[in-house]
Parts: structure tokens; C-alpha cells; sequence
């Protein structure tokens, strides 16, 4: 059996947990089915809601600092605040839910490989 790749780098690139060569997703957040380059069955690998609700952790909690410091040190109209937030949040979520959820992946293929005889 292959070792599987770091964790840092299937997350980050989003590629296939065991030979880091495929990408995991087709689409944005949909994972396929097998990996196409070593057969890998990644439907055994079901994230849920988890990479959702660590985005919304995350991201909730830069994002109200980030608020937080803008109008402490600027004071702008709220206006601006109500133009720059959507689009920080809407942006911050889809640049951390691929990734999250790709590490998830690569966490249940470590964790349970042993398991599905892989």
C-alpha cells in the first residue's frame, strides 16, 4: 500500500488522499465517486456537515474582528460596512470550504483505512 499523502498538501490542493494526484472534487464541492488515477473509493468518505460548521467558526470569528477593527479605526458609515462584509464572507467561504472539506477527506481515508481493509 502507497503511504498517503501529508495532510497539508491533499487539503490544500485538494487532491486525492492516497496518491495526491487527482483532484478530489468535481465541480466545487462535490466529491467523486473513485479517483481516477489509483481507484481510490472515496464514497466511503463522507465529510457531512463538519466542514460547514468549522467554516462558519472560523470565518465568523476573523471576520467579526475584522469588523470590529475597521470601524474602531475608521469609523466608516455603515453602509461600507454592509458592502465590504457579504463579499469578505462569500469569498472567505468558498476559498475554506474546499479545502476544509478535502482535509476531511484525507482524515477519514488516514483513520479508516485500516478498517476497509485499504
Amino acid at each position: 500500500m502507497a503511504e498517503a499523502v501529508p495532510l497539508w498538501r491533499a487539503a490544500l490542493l485538494c487532491r486525492c488522499p492516497r496518491c495526491g494526484k487527482a483532484p478530489v472534487f468535481v465541480g466545487l464541492l462535490t466529491v467523486r465517486d473513485r479517483c481516477p488515477q489509483c481507484g481510490l473509493d472515496l464514497r466511503q468518505h463522507d465529510t457531512g456537515d463538519g466542514p460547514a460548521a468549522l467554516v462558519i467558526l472560523v470565518l465568523g470569528a476573523i471576520v467579526l474582528g475584522l469588523a470590529v477593527w475597521v470601524e474602531a479605526a475608521f469609523a466608516p458609515p455603515l453602509w461600507v460596512h454592509a458592502l465590504i462584509w457579504p463579499v469578505a464572507i462569500l469569498g472567505g467561504a468558498i476559498a475554506l470550504m474546499r479545502p476544509m472539506k478535502a482535509a476531511l477527506v484525507a482524515q477519514q481515508y488516514r483513520h479508516r483505512a485500516s478498517e476497509m481493509g485499504l
